[in-house]
């Protein structure tokens, strides 16, 4: 007499019990409310570390490597630190950074950032399109492996960035680009912080010095050259500097400080509420990404 097997019956038991959770695991997550995305930070600096890994020292290094290769090739590299990209993948989150800041020459479009999420142990070299032959996938995928994550693993955060910013300058620098500008080789970038600091705060005193001495066409004429040479100084931007410079002579040509509107050119007046934002640090405007580049973890 044959015993009925009944395999064949459990089996399709499991497989509808387990289609059923996989149903209800569904409908589950699609119930949860979803998980607002990471913002964009501000990109007011080179160096921007949300997570208080680096100290003042290390970022001040770091930072000037990035003016380095700036001023030698022309070309942006940002660090961006953060504890976590989640709910993105980091790749996912690094492509929507770098495209928001559009880092890079306009003309050129040859920037990179180098992001860290310290809570997730992950990183990501997000690659321009322009600069996708000097920094290929494999290439940036062996900086991450070999220069940076060796010693993220020992928590020399400083060091790990510090190596990989050397590598990617190395293979940055055999590339043929564009030269940079007067202003980035230079190492200066347009301070509109400190020629407003230099036209509300300093003007007033300075112009009435100089009408004092030279009477009021000359000096006005001179507190417009001296203010004009000081904030190219300042702000490494010419337009910028003419501008100051010619308000200056204006200024000093209609009455000095008795021309300023109620509350210019004093603390807690007109403005006194301002601060500087990061260092004037601003991108190219021209970076666009596509993707390249390579994530890792340590």
């Amino acid at each position: 007499m044959h015993r009925l097997s009944l395999a064949p019956v459990a089996n399709l038991l499991h497989r509808f019990a387990r289609a059923v959770l996989l149903a209800c695991a569904a409908l589950v997550v699609q119930a949860l409310p979803a998980q607002e995305l990471l913002p964009v930070p501000l990109l007011d600096a080179r160096v921007i570390d949300q997570t208080g890994s680096l100290n003042s020292a290390q970022r001040a290094a770091l930072h000037a490597r990035l003016v380095a290769l700036e001023q030698q090739k022309g070309t942006q590299l940002v660090i961006l630190m953060v504890r976590s990209t989640r709910p993105e993948d980091i790749a996912s989150y690094a492509n929507r950074v770098a495209n928001s800041w559009k880092i890079g020459r306009r003309d050129v479009g040859d920037g990179v950032l180098l992001i860290v999420a310290t809570d997730d142990r992950s990183l990501r070299i997000e690659v321009a399109k322009t600069l996708e032959g000097a920094v290929p996938d494999l290439a940036a995928k062996r900086i991450i492996d070999a220069a940076i994550t060796p010693r993220f693993k020992v928590g020399d955060f400083a060091g790990g960035l510090e190596a990989g910013v050397d590598q990617l300058a190395a293979r940055i620098a055999g590339e043929t680009l564009p030269e940079p500008t007067r202003a980035q080789s230079r190492g200066a970038e347009p301070d509109w912080g400190g020629l407003l600091v230099l036209v509300l705060f300093a003007l007033p005193v300075g112009a009435a010095i100089v009408r004092s001495i030279f009477g009021r066409k000359l000096g006005a004429l001179l507190t417009g050259g001296g203010v004009a040479l000081l904030g190219f100084v300042v702000g490494a931007h010419l337009l910028l500097a003419c501008v100051a410079g010619l308000a200056a002579a204006l200024f000093a040509l209609l009455g000095g400080s008795s021309g300023l509107p109620h509350g210019w050119g004093r603390p807690g007046g007109f403005g006194g509420g301002w601060r500087s934002g990061g260092g004037g640090f601003r991108s190219g405007g021209g970076g666009d990404f596509g993707g390249g580049g390579a994530s890792g973890k340590w």
